[in-house]
């Protein structure tokens, strides 16, 4: 998916505003224990540059075409509500260690709960979803995000375990969009949706999930689509319901996220932007975390000592601005 953005503030501008921040997580999370960004102030506010360490620089344009839209200019979308809300987000943790996470969120009705994580088992997955929703009780709400770590058979032997848990829906229970119409068509019975993700946001063709007929539900990211009015159009053009959820930001990205979600024509369901839970500390002056379920919209203001506190060690920072520099050179060369 190639970054939109043909005419971005200059190299030297960006630079000049960049705080490269690591964040300490309270538990592992996608297999690291820190959560490294680089954080920019803009004329609009602050924005987030913070893709994920594997993706590659084509990959990591966009969301620094996101960062830059985000800190330069504010969306013209109308603002449809003022709080949003939000899910717990539960790593694939050992049962002991659940209630724990899940007290850091307060009173969330939904919990998303990660299964197919390398090197565990279904048995697992099974006890992890379990002990949640004991916790829960037959109210509560409870999805599953696999991140595409189940082939089509384990993904339907997965979901035929599992459904005796009355799960709102499953996230990218395969890799492939081929993968996951096949998988709806055998688990229809069931009346488990399918929801793409990385199907959408690591996508050429974000849309091709929707023409398939592959997914019942999208989640969407605004970073890695480029930034709020891309979504939305990704969203308006594929026609399907859409959660709004996080990459593990900081408060500056949630903030984001919920600028996206107050957005949308219609919002089913919880959002999956309380994951500022997950971390140890951050950087804003009020952090965005969950309160009676939801969390508010709006800009944060950024907390000077948490910035100087938690910034990244020298060549971690290094490596970032170098990353930074080689993604703007992939935007265009043009000042706004």
């Amino acid at each position: 998916m190639r970054p939109t953005m043909d005419a971005p503030p200059p190299l030297e501008t960006v630079l000049a505003v960049a705080h490269v921040v690591s964040i300490p997580l309270v538990t592992r999370f996608r297999g690291v224990t820190h959560r490294e960004a680089v954080l920019l102030r803009g004329p609009a506010g602050w924005s987030e540059f913070s893709p994920f360490l594997e993706y590659d620089d084509a990959e990591a344009a966009t969301w620094l075409a996101a960062a830059l839209d985000d800190g330069w200019h504010d969306s013209e979308a109308p603002v449809l509500r003022e709080s949003i809300p939000v899910n717990a987000t539960l790593p694939a943790v050992a049962p002991d260690a659940i209630a724990g996470i899940l007290a850091r969120y307060g009173a969330c009705r939904t919990v998303k709960i990660k299964v197919a994580e390398a090197g565990q088992t279904l048995a697992d997955d099974v006890e992890r979803v379990r002990e949640t929703r004991i916790m829960l009780g037959a109210a509560g709400r409870i999805r599953l995000d696999a991140n595409g770590g189940w082939n089509l058979d384990e993904a339907e032997h997965a979901l035929r375990a599992l459904e005796q848990f009355d799960l709102e829906y499953v996230e990218q229970p395969c890799a492939s969009v081929e993968e996951l119409a096949e998988l709806r068509r055998r688990v229809h019975r069931l009346g488990i949706p399918i929801a793409a993700d990385e199907s959408v946001r690591k996508a050429e063709d974000p849309l091709a999930v929707a023409r398939a007929g592959a997914a019942d539900l999208l989640v969407i990211k605004a970073a890695p689509l480029g930034g709020i009015d891309r979504a939305l159009a990704i969203v308006a053009e594929a026609g399907l319901p859409a959660v709004v959820s996080s990459a593990l930001d900081t408060s500056v990205g949630l903030s984001m996220g919920a600028r996206l979600a107050a957005r949308l024509p219609a919002l089913e369901y919880d959002c999956g932007l309380g994951t500022g839970a997950l971390l140890a500390d951050d950087v804003a002056v009020e952090r965005v975390a969950p309160v009676d379920g939801a969390i508010d919209i709006g800009r944060v203001d950024i907390d000077e000592d948490a910035l100087r506190r938690l910034a990244a060690p020298g060549p971690r920072a290094a490596w970032w601005r170098a990353r930074l520099e080689r993604c703007h050179a992939l935007l265009g060369t043009d000042p706004v």
